[in-house]
């Protein structure tokens, strides 16, 4: 065999089943090895054709995350590669094992400004944990190895930059035996359990706050919350975890939050941060702070911690709940009648008696999808409002996912995601909930899913603006300008690829329309045109804020009259509490 060939053979080792990318002159070894396997239905690697390598790695991105196993990447050389980086980006961030093929140019040719000439070994640092050139055949299997281990005991990105030359030579060296390692569960100290226990005993309002980290051990930390008589608030990332079944939960907080998280967290004595990394300090409370994190680096990096734990959430809550004296429950009944109140007002006002309002209200549509969508679906949010509009009205059930681009940002990644969820789970309800920005950026990935007859869902929330990017200058005071677009039929474009599509501008039409794209056998999109008015507000609204957005009016009106002032005032009275 050649070394392309032994490569893809300790890929099928290590369980990989497909590779996302686009042929190129220095892929060819790799995509013909992959060819000779017979693909995955023989035991194989299929070879996903996508229209961008960005979208390659959003794809291996999701397919990493819903599987937690290795996903696998690729790029020809130069430009190829180049266009992985934000996919591979956001992977990184979001703990995703995934190994890219970076080819390169000929070895012998490398260092003298050739031909689409880069250096991937160099460029892919800073966003994979693992990043090796294999200059020869005898090196190859070894650091393909070493990639494969670093990605999944990471949880992070790997790169090969493989010349195509070398590639293409006999393979010389031993097959490496792939086994995989069970991964160790890290138990808390002795000592700090007892002084945690000692601490939230003395406590008299102890608040939770969860992420990511509480996956695997959503029945302990209700337990534990029970016995403290916890509120619980989570982040994005943790919604999937802990929302679900939940009789102490109180929403999120953050720019996309809702509900009474953050009061319970600011009204806390002690708050305790359970698998979180979550990056906005401005929104943690200065208030004595627990962290629970199996990553000692993450400790304290966001606020201030006085009792740091490095720890698995499931371990810690299995041996501290037993220490804990029960709590009594009038912090959390004042947390939770709060919630509660804020949910049926503010939140629940976007979507009742909105059926015969137009513009078509985003938080409405939402609302129709959670509903009609399957109890398994996974769901995939561009970055933006869709964002906003997925974690205030879709229940995770236990059952569902939802994942996004939610650590690194980056438009554009849910229908890229949606092609990896869907191509390895193939069962699966896949619901890409796409903003018109993000989707007009990789349109293209419209035609994989036509011509692998992937049956994504596409929901597109077409407001013609970059919503958020709207907001973000408001509240700056500064008036919204470059970020409206002309009216794109996004259906009809659907459509002429081979899509069952339909556009939908009337909300009565709403759920009928969903419901035909998901009963369809293949790929469909739903384009709603919701009103481009609406804006997201967070739970919490300061006074720099406000004095921000009363500025930015000001100059609306002045600059451009006062009709357009007028309409996002009125689209927005529905933020009033209607009781």
């Amino acid at each position: 065999m050649n070394v392309a060939e032994q490569i893809v053979e300790q890929l099928v080792d290590a369980g990989v089943h497909r590779i996302y990318g686009i042929v190129g002159d220095s892929l060819n070894p790799i995509v013909d090895a992959v060819r000779k396997t017979g693909g995955s239905a023989k035991g194989g690697i299929d070879w996903v054709h996508v229209r961008h390598e960005e979208a390659a790695a959003f794809a291996a991105a999701a397919e990493a995350q819903l599987t937690g196993e290795l996903a696998v990447c690729a790029g020809s050389c130069g430009p190829g590669n180049l266009h992985l980086i934000n996919g591979l980006y956001d992977a990184y961030r979001s703990q995703a094992p995934v190994l890219a093929i970076a080819s390169h140019i000929p070895s012998v040719q490398i260092g003298s400004q050739y031909f689409q000439e880069t250096h991937p070994d160099r460029l892919f640092v800073e966003c994979a944990s693992y990043c090796e050139l294999i200059s020869t055949p005898e090196q190859a299997p070894r650091v393909v190895n070493s990639a494969i281990r670093h990605a999944m005991a990471d949880k992070s990105v790997s790169v090969i930059t493989l010349p195509g030359d070398i590639s293409d030579k006999k393979a010389t060296a031993p097959t490496p035996i792939y086994v995989p390692f069970r991964r160790p569960r890290i138990e808390p100290n002795p000592e700090d359990l007892k002084q945690l226990a000692s601490l939230l005993n003395d406590a008299r309002k102890v608040a939770i706050f969860a992420g990511a980290g509480v996956e695997g051990a959503h029945d302990e930390v209700i337990a534990l919350a029970d016995k403290l008589k916890a509120p619980i608030g989570h982040s994005l990332r943790g919604k999937d975890f802990i929302q679900y079944d939940n009789p102490f939960d109180v929403g999120m907080t953050g720019l996309l939050g809702y509900g009474a998280a953050a009061e319970g967290m600011n009204d806390a004595d002690v708050l305790i941060l359970l698998g979180t990394d979550f990056p906005y300090n401005q929104f943690l409370p200065d208030t004595l702070t627990v962290q629970v994190e199996n990553n000692p680096h993450k400790l304290g990096r966001r606020t201030n911690v006085s009792f740091p734990v490095c720890a698995d959430v499931l371990a810690l809550c299995q041996a501290l709940t037993p220490l804990i004296k029960q709590h009594d429950d009038k912090f959390l009944n004042a947390t939770i009648k709060r919630h509660a109140k804020i949910m049926k007002a503010p939140v629940g006002s976007y979507t009742r008696n909105v059926e015969k309002m137009k513009p078509i209200h985003p938080e409405y549509v939402a609302h129709v999808l959670n509903e009609v969508a399957a109890r398994d679906a996974i769901f995939t949010a561009d970055t933006g409002m869709c964002n906003v509009w997925t974690a205030r009205y879709l229940d995770p059930l236990g059952t569902r996912r939802l994942i996004g681009s939610f650590l690194h940002g980056s438009m554009a990644n849910a229908l890229p995601m949606a092609l990896g969820a869907q191509a390895s789970h193939p069962g699966r309800q896949v619901i890409s909930v796409s903003g018109d920005g993000g989707l007009s950026m990789l349109l293209g990935e419209l035609v994989t899913a036509r011509m692998l007859n992937l049956p994504i869902k596409v929901v597109v929330f077409n407001n013609s603006t970059l919503g958020m990017v709207k907001l973000e200058m408001l509240v700056n005071g500064l008036p919204d300008f470059g970020t409206d677009v002309h009216d794109v039929n996004y259906a009809g474009v659907a459509e002429a690829m081979g899509f069952h599509a339909q556009r939908v501008d009337d909300p009565k039409d709403v759920r009928e329309a969903l419901q035909a794209a998901f009963d369809f056998d293949g790929p469909a999109l739903v384009e709603v045109l919701t009103d481009p008015n609406a804006l997201s507000l967070p739970p919490e609204i300061t006074g720099e804020q406000m004095i921000g957005f009363a500025t930015a009016m000001s100059k609306i009106v002045l600059n451009r009259g006062a009709g357009e002032a007028v309409s996002m005032a009125t689209s927005n009275m529905r933020n009033i509490p209607r009781f």
